[in-house]
């Protein structure tokens, strides 16, 4: 499970995920800019679904022990160069 709370407002934004799977959980910091929410989405979805959707991205390649603990949402693209390419599939059309 994932829980995205939106811990600061402004630009960047702030982020705080927990994700709980099998008895224990992690949890993570992340920024985002209102140019990569707006870059990543076009805006069809709130910013704190884009960072779940991100994670869900995330968790199908990974163990959730290996996402960083503190990042900025462009980071992905450097661990997953097909990041901004394959993530519209995980926001609605």
């Amino acid at each position: 499970m994932i829980e995205v709370r939106e811990t600061g407002i402004g630009d960047p934004m702030t982020f705080t995920v927990k994700i709980k799977e099998g008895g224990s959980h992690t949890t993570h910091n992340v920024t985002m800019s209102m140019a990569s929410y707006k870059d990543l989405t076009g805006g069809k979805i709130t910013p704190r679904r884009c960072i779940e959707a991100a994670f869900e991205y995330l968790l199908d390649r990974e163990s959730k022990e290996s996402i960083l603990s503190s990042f900025d949402i462009t980071v992905i693209s450097r661990y997953f160069p097909r990041f901004r390419s394959e993530f519209g599939k995980y926001i609605p059309s």
